[in-house]
């Protein structure tokens, strides 16, 4: 038996369209305006799945929803035998459309969605945040369409990257962190 012909709303573009708008809206009502900053591979070795030199040589402003509005989560501040580390976390939203127009046309590998690796600049605390985990099925086909990716984020720590973005908030952590002596 099929589904009934007049509630069938998964081929219903229109409908689609509305969702998706209403979700740019409220993303732009109740997010925040952070930086989308994505990692340049340089000498990629596939073998490993990791580069030794990585950079991040661009940013893109792009609003994004905070959905763990309670405060960060993970394990906070701890003490632990190399002194006092950050191991705080957060859940972000994107818009698909969004992200597409600010960030995806705009950088020169055009990436298609977030990426794993790739770092998100929070203005509040001043903090960079590393994509973990991008979710691209957070809510599953809502009137048969995706809407917005969800982001797992945890605090980024630096280990040699470059940094060379222009936006000097960024910049200034390769330098602070840097063992390199040639940056001091």
């Amino acid at each position: 038996m099929a589904t009934n012909f007049y509630f069938n709303n998964h081929e219903n573009s229109q409908e689609q369209l509305l969702i998706e708008d209403l979700c740019i809206e409220a993303i732009k009502i109740h997010g925040i305006d952070v930086y989308y900053i994505p990692k340049t591979y340089g000498d990629y070795d596939f073998l490993y799945g990791e580069d030794e030199l990585a950079t991040f040589k661009e940013f893109h402003e792009c609003e994004m929803y905070i959905n763990t509005v309670d405060g960060f989560g993970g394990e906070g501040d701890f003490l632990s035998k190399f002194g006092v580390e950050q191991r705080d976390t957060m859940t972000m939203s994107v818009a698909r459309y969004t992200f597409e127009n600010e960030v995806g046309n705009e950088t020169k590998a055009n990436i298609a969605r977030p990426r794993e690796g790739d770092l998100i600049y929070f203005p509040l605390n001043k903090k960079l945040y590393s994509v973990n985990f991008v979710e691209h099925e957070p809510v599953f086909y809502q009137m048969g369409a995706l809407q917005f990716y969800e982001l797992r984020l945890d605090m980024f720590e630096y280990s040699g990257e470059r940094f060379n973005t222009g936006l000097h908030e960024i910049d200034k952590l390769e330098i602070r962190r840097s063992t390199d002596i040639n940056l001091q």
